[in-house]
């Protein structure tokens, strides 16, 4: 209904610069059929698991324009080992540094940029679109090599079908920032939407010994206010989330009275914040680990945080 709303919208306003609202809202719808393909990857939708797979590719390939499988594929990893070092994808050392070790071995403008990470992390979100598209081409392309053409072939008409859409409708330069924008949007808030899920929460050392229950509560965060329902597409509940991963959305609010008690009683650490205390934490630990990269230069004191 948004989708179908946006284009009669978007057929309305013709030749203006009022498009590019049209193209941020774009965004977020895009961004919010993410998450559903992200509940389809775990079986939370449908009844059968071949349904969800091929509801997940239709949303993740000919909707949204990212490939189901290769994005599933590291989200099970991350699944497995939250916050694990060497096994979880997702913390990798990469666009951030989430560990000290990590932040302490690079170089040059690298270190420099490691270094002010907390400062970019919004910036660089609105950039996560971008990259998401391009793996996405990238691991689709490799899979219909393998004979899977059917994931390269629905995001060419998707993505194609897009810009070819935006350029035939607009000038030139208002299609190029109509694209800009929706990119724009929909990284940002689908990146956003995942950051306050574990960053800034305890990292595993490589081979710990953690039950199921510990490894998958006490490095995930969970948000809390009416705001989060929405802008988080479900995550909110990120530790009932991690362990009941088929659990359909709406269950998770109910089972997380359960598991707060349960925790209570063990004595397992359950973290609940509002997204302005989560987006804190977050922005805190990016600075306190990128400022560990120039310590072989200054000496800074913060890295003695972390035993260094």
């Amino acid at each position: 209904m948004a989708s179908a709303l946006l284009v009669v919208t978007g057929v309305l306003l013709g030749d203006s610069w009022w498009q590019l609202l049209v193209a941020a809202a774009f965004g977020i719808v895009m961004a919010q059929f993410g998450f559903v393909a992200h509940e389809a990857s775990h079986r939370q939708v449908l009844r059968s698991g071949p349904g969800n797979d091929r509801l997940g590719l239709v949303l993740g390939n000919a909707v949204v324009g990212i490939d189901f499988d290769w994005w599933k594929a590291g989200h099970v990893r991350h699944h497995a080992h939250p916050n694990v070092v060497d096994a979880d994808p997702s913390i990798r050392l990469g666009a951030f540094a989430f560990t000290a070790e990590d932040a302490r071995s690079t170089r040059g403008l690298y270190a420099r940029y490691v270094a002010n990470q907390s400062v970019l992390l919004f910036p660089l979100l609105l950039l996560a679109g971008v990259n998401l598209y391009v793996k996405s081409v990238i691991a689709a392309v490799g899979a219909a090599r393998h004979g899977g053409v059917s994931r390269l072939v629905l995001l060419l008409l998707r993505n194609g079908g897009f810009l070819a859409v935006a350029f035939a409708a607009l000038p030139v330069g208002k299609a190029a920032a109509f694209v800009a924008v929706e990119v724009a949007v929909f990284g940002l808030a689908t990146a956003a939407a995942f950051v306050p899920n574990h960053v800034g929460m305890p990292i595993v050392a490589a081979g710990s010994e953690l039950d199921f229950l510990r490894r998958q509560v006490i490095t995930s965060r969970n948000i809390r206010g009416r705001a989060s329902t929405w802008w988080m597409g479900g995550l909110e509940f990120q530790i009932e989330h991690h362990l009941f991963p088929s659990m359909p959305r709406p269950n998770l609010a109910p089972a997380g009275a359960i598991v707060r008690r349960h925790c209570e009683r063990l004595g397992v650490v359950y973290t609940s914040q509002s997204l302005v205390e989560a987006y804190g934490e977050v922005l805190r630990e990016l600075h306190d680990v990128g400022v560990v990269a120039t310590e072989r230069r200054t000496g800074c004191p913060v890295a003695a945080r972390y035993g260094r």
